[in-house]
């Protein structure tokens, strides 16, 4: 499990450029106004050889109206519980304000790490005497960061090391495979861990929302450990009105890079929605192992052809992950709990699965040799070999002799071939192309 490096502050501070500048992306959108809504809130970040999430939780608002002080920290409680440290960002231009120390004090009644940035010191040279004042928050030495131009990002990034826990061992040494569960609201997510659990272990109750954290439990049986993360459930972002739910959606994000494999609950009294595409396409991105879950089928009305209908309906739907398997539950009942727990060790196992470079370049042989690689202006793809590069997920580096010939086609063909050889079911795969110059291409 990665750690977690929190982003707080209050708004307009330069959170979210400061997140684009650490991750190397621009997944959180950037504006002026305080409160934008960020269609990303989370990413990877790594600085030497070390990796960890980095998390933009948006503007603490300590002076809006109609949010009283001790809902703010509130706020402010739900987005730093789970971080390992926490860079508090402040503004060098605006000086110490009093939402400032109002952040600083809960920061520092946390008693987590915390990494005090101050942001917008863009000019070069010595540090500006401005930044002394910063000294009051109580915070210790403050670190003068220019998000926009990247300066003194390095050394801020040395101090988040410092904090961070050390590296876990190896998977392999692991015994307990944790699983996230993801879904809308009131699809029966609580209710799936307290059947499996045989106790009320999670809230539960038909007022959509019930579930606001995270939550942990480990359950031991015949088929092995499993530790099993409930969600609150993820709605459209329109329907995201409390600042409450804007950090559950965060936290269930979080739950689906923590775990090894996502279980995704739908609703079979609804069916499909296009919401349930967006969750299966968290765990899709991430790379986790995936089983489809769908609960409730005690309710529904059934003749002889409803579940194959039904399985195909969500085969078509689910296209992008084609690979996952999908079982009919009833959490209420407990029908095919048991299957549910195989199905989610199955996918944990071919998550982890490692195929040899020489199997992999058989396989390749026959592929090419079947379906020859396709042509552009005369000129042919050549595959040189395949190899595997990393698990979880199975990843494949292809060395080709010009990578705008390896058509998303091709790649899908031999991904089917992969997948037809080896398995492979119940996790997605990824294909890394590199080039590689001959003197005879």
């Amino acid at each position: 499990m990665k750690p977690i490096v929190a982003i707080v502050g209050r708004p307009n501070v330069g959170k979210s450029t400061l997140f684009n500048k650490l991750t190397g992306t621009r997944r959180a959108i950037v504006d002026d106004s305080p409160g934008v809504t960020r269609d990303r809130l989370y990413g990877d970040c790594e600085w030497l050889n070390r990796s960890f999430l980095l998390v933009d939780t948006g503007g603490i608002e300590p002076y809006a109206e109609d949010i009283i002080l001790a809902q703010m920290r509130r706020q402010a409680a739900l987005a730093i519980e789970s971080a390992d440290a926490i860079i508090f960002v402040t503004d060098l231009r605006s000086g110490v304000l009093a939402h400032d120390e109002e952040v600083a004090s809960m920061l520092l009644k946390s008693g987590k790490p915390v990494l005090l940035c101050v942001n917008k010191c863009d000019g070069v040279g010595e540090t500006p005497p401005e930044i002394y004042e910063f000294y009051k928050l109580g915070m210790g030495d403050p670190y003068p960061v220019s998000s926009v131009h990247g300066h003194g990002t390095g050394d801020l990034l040395d101090a988040v090391l410092e904090h961070l826990p050390a590296q876990e061992q190896a998977p392999e040494e692991r015994d307990v495979i944790r699983v996230a569960v993801i879904g809308k609201p009131n699809a029966g997510k609580s209710s799936l861990i307290n059947r499996l659990a045989g106790e009320e272990r999670v809230i539960v109750s038909a007022i959509a929302g019930t579930t606001r954290d995270a939550t942990d439990t480990l359950i031991e049986n015949g088929k092995g450990r499993f530790l099993f993360i409930d969600t609150a459930g993820l709605r459209r972002k329109s329907r995201v009105d409390e600042r409450v739910e804007h950090y559950s959606v965060l936290r269930a994000r979080m739950a689906v890079e923590r775990a090894e494999v996502c279980v995704i609950m739908l609703d079979a009294q609804e069916g499909f929605t296009e919401q349930d595409s967006k969750v299966a396409g968290f765990a899709h991105e991430a790379g986790k192992g995936c089983v489809i879950a769908v609960n409730k089928w005690d309710a529904v009305e059934k003749d002889g052809k409803t579940m194959d209908g039904f399985r195909k309906a969500l085969m078509r739907d689910f296209s992008f992950m084609s690979y996952a398997p999908i079982i009919f539950i009833s959490a209420k009942t407990g029908q095919r709990m048991e299957r549910l727990l195989e199905l989610i060790r199955f996918a944990d196992e071919q998550n982890a699965m490692r195929i040899s470079t020489g199997k992999l370049n058989s396989l390749l042989a026959d592929a090419t040799a079947r379906v020859q690689p396709p042509t552009d202006k005369g000129r042919r793809l050549k595959i040189y070999y395949i190899t595997q590069n990393a698990t979880r997920p199975p990843s494949f580096v292809c060395f080709v002799n010009r990578k705008e010939l390896f058509h998303y086609s091709y790649q899908r063909y031999l991904e089917n071939q992969i997948r037809a050889v080896f398995g492979l079911e119940g996790t997605p795969v990824r294909f890394i192309i590199r080039e590689r110059k001959r003197e005879d291409t």
